[in-house]
């Protein structure tokens, strides 16, 4: 899993059929404390969630073709699976 914010939504008007009537959202992944690392990547959204969330995504084939419910795609690879309400740290 992987902690991110929503920056930026994906428009297309052709897609190929594993993505037809999905949302893309750009994601850029954050550290618990919302400071940015890594590089930004595409998901598919699960949950509607919009630009400013915090979402946790899943990044693994086998476990988004069962998020987005469709077993028989080859295509999906990375989905939103939450919208994160707080992060409570204990340390």
């Amino acid at each position: 899993m992987i902690l991110g914010k929503v920056i930026g939504n994906i428009v297309s008007t052709e897609r190929i059929i594993g993505y037809k009537a999905k949302t893309i959202l750009l994601i850029q992944p954050i550290e618990p404390d919302g400071s940015y690392k890594g590089k930004t990547f595409l998901a598919v959204d699960t949950v509607q969630a919009g630009v400013g969330d915090t979402v946790i995504t899943l990044d693994e084939g086998g476990s988004a073709k069962i998020a987005v419910k469709e077993p028989n795609t080859h295509t999906i690879k990375t989905v939103v699976v939450g919208i994160v309400d707080y992060i409570k740290k204990e340390i």
